[in-house]
């Protein structure tokens, strides 16, 4: 087990680095940089200053220099300065990171709470019409796109209700009522898609799941069908929900850069994008690597579940 681990963890950096050097490399091809925007507003200014600046902040040397020293400081425990407010950029990841990861919570939360039942109802009712319905509806889920969503539901409440999430972020411990508030409605957002995940993979480990011999033999033992299918069924199916969660974290760290900029929540994935527009590579560079992290220990945690919960996995 120990070795099955290592190799994990061993992977999960590897892919973690190549998406750190990828985004490093990427916002600095791109067009326009930080040091044009910082001195757009003073009008015309020569090339020297131009260099100079771009001397302080060491952005005159190669990307592979800058990538270098970058990844050596960060190894260290030194992910540098913002470019604009020269604040540490470790402390604006740990003041905003608990926005995002209350928000990633509260969606795998209620992602399980939909999908799990769902998805055991379309198997039971298998090939029925409220199998079809819930299939479709599944589909739907997968295919609504999480910032339009978001928008929706906004223009919604705003114009058909008169309600706006309160202004002024509050976290759980100052005003648990005001904080459910701003996180209900982008949690359910985020929760759409992966719930329609689980729904579709619960559905179809359980059909599987009550297909084998096993669950024959307990059924002709004269088991009631509530407990086949909750104590028994159900329980061998939720490997595979358990490893898809874990794959779909990614894709929910992804969807806070939008959500939270919809919804004014003060999160990593709003720095993410108020930090893209303003072209700030540090604290881009940071943001990536913590959400590249998380989802490297998540889906180290998932693997270490699965190998131990089936030795062949492990074996391989």
């Amino acid at each position: 087990m120990i070795g099955y681990i290592f190799k994990r963890l061993l992977y999960g950096i590897l892919v973690v680095l190549i998406m750190v050097t990828f985004v490093f490399v990427l916002m600095r091809s791109v067009p326009g940089d930080v040091v044009t925007l910082q001195l757009a507003e003073a009008g015309s200014v020569s090339e020297e200053q131009v260099d100079e600046m771009k001397s302080q902040l060491g952005l005159d040397k190669s990307i592979g220099i800058q990538l270098v020293v970058w990844l050596t400081n960060a190894v260290q425990g030194d992910l540098g300065n913002s470019l604009w407010s020269a604040q540490p950029v470790v402390n604006l990841i740990v003041e905003r990171l608990p926005v995002t990861l209350e928000l990633t919570f509260f969606s795998v939360i209620l992602a399980i709470i939909i999908g799990i039942p769902i998805g055991v109802l379309s198997a039971v009712k298998h090939n029925s019409f409220i199998d079809h319905i819930l299939r479709v509806t599944a589909v739907g889920g997968l295919s609504i796109p999480n910032f339009w969503l978001g928008l929706i539901i906004l223009l919604v409440l705003s114009l058909v209700f008169n309600w706006i999430p309160p202004l002024g972020f509050k976290s759980f411990s100052e005003n648990p009522i005001v904080n459910f508030q701003q996180m209900v409605f982008p949690a359910l957002v985020l929760a759409v898609t992966l719930s329609a995940s689980i729904i579709r993979m619960t559905r179809s480990a359980l059909l599987e799941v009550l297909h084998t011999d096993f669950i024959r033999t307990i059924r002709s033992k004269g088991a009631k069908e509530r407990v086949v299918i909750y104590k028994h069924a159900l329980r061998n199916s939720l490997v595979s929900v358990i490893t898809l969660i874990g794959i779909q974290i990614g894709t929910l760290l992804g969807g806070t850069v939008v959500l939270e900029t919809i919804f004014s929540l003060p999160g990593l994935g709003s720095l993410i994008f108020e930090s893209v527009t303003i072209r700030d590579y540090p604290i881009v560079q940071a943001s990536v690597l913590t959400f590249g992290t998380m989802f490297l220990l998540v889906n180290l945690v998932v693997d270490v579940m699965y190998g131990w919960i089936d030795p062949r996995i492990r074996n391989n």
